[in-house]
């Protein structure tokens, strides 16, 4: 072997053991969103996505479970939560802290099957496709029991909340990336009664973040994304895996669709699928938000 292939080899052995160590440096990022009346209290809305946990990932589990110390007022999860059946109760034992809390969710695909091997650097050139004949998970254990704490689920629907004395409507689609989006079914205008409406969405589709926005709602969140994953520098991603702007593909920005603005969050998620479990420039996430008032 060469020098230079050597130096070539040991360049990309130091960078896949980096990526693999990065995918679980957990980060706890913290943002501030000017949204509310005046004269309002601010909300506390922590935001996960994508946690795909396995059974044997406990650092993973002791991040997520150690959010519940933030004391949010909302907890919003955008979905993908575990990737075999074996980690449902592990994963409602870290959330447990949480479950206390106002939360609403959707689901992801990968709540609904198991992820199947495919070659991840084909993820790198294009759009993945939606798996074909999978393993279905159990995923009502975990519609069961984010429903028992009071957790709204939003696949398609909508519902209300009681947060911090305000009145919250919600509004969700059920996974875009896999066609099963139906936002009109929850479309209209906003409640009267209603001092916050937000949307909730796991994959951010243009039609879904378009329908939400010219609808007049508050706020949109979403995941699916996982920030892009393999990322250049500055969590810069190469690809989203949805139709949403590279530029969009994690963190706090904004989206306008007939003639509306609203702040857009979409998280780069806590997880990876157990087939690619790396990260570059681009760390594990959940996301801690304070709506303030607008000035």
């Amino acid at each position: 072997m060469s020098s230079a292939t050597a130096a070539v080899a040991g360049l990309g052995a130091t960078i896949a053991a980096g990526a693999w160590l990065e995918a679980r440096a957990f980060l706890l990022r913290r943002a501030v969103v000017p949204l509310l009346a005046p004269g309002q209290r601010e909300i506390r809305v922590l935001h996960l996505s994508d946690i795909h946990l396995m059974p044997y990932q406990g650092r993973k589990r002791d991040f997520v479970a150690r959010l519940g110390g933030l004391r949010p007022d909302l907890v919003i999860s955008t979905g993908d939560n575990a990737s075999s059946a074996d980690a449902i109760e592990p994963l409602l034992e870290a959330l447990e802290p949480l479950l206390g809390v106002p939360g609403a969710f959707v689901l992801g695909s990968n709540d609904f099957y198991e992820p199947r091997f495919r070659n991840p650097v084909s993820y790198l050139f294009g759009r993945s496709e939606p798996q074909q004949e999978p393993t279905p998970l159990p995923y009502r254990r975990v519609v069961d029991a984010f429903e028992a704490a009071g957790w709204v689920y939003l696949d398609n629907a909508a519902g209300r909340l009681a947060v911090a004395g305000r009145v919250v409507d919600l509004r969700g689609t059920a996974d875009a990336h896999a066609g099963l989006d139906n936002y009109a079914s929850v479309s209209g205008p906003l409640g009267a009664d209603a001092d916050l409406t937000i949307g909730v969405t796991h994959a951010p589709y243009r039609r879904v973040l378009d329908a939400m926005v010219a609808d007049g709602l508050h706020m949109v969140f979403a995941g699916h994304t996982h920030g892009g994953q393999v990322c250049l520098p500055v969590n810069r991603a190469i690809v989203a895996n949805c139709d949403i702007p590279l530029r969009q593909a994690s963190g706090l920005s904004t989206w306008s669709s007939g003639g509306r603005t609203a702040p857009l969050h979409v998280s780069a998620g806590i997880g990876t699928s157990p087939m690619a479990p790396i990260r570059l420039f681009c760390r594990p996430e959940a996301t801690l938000l304070r709506l303030v008032p607008v000035c």
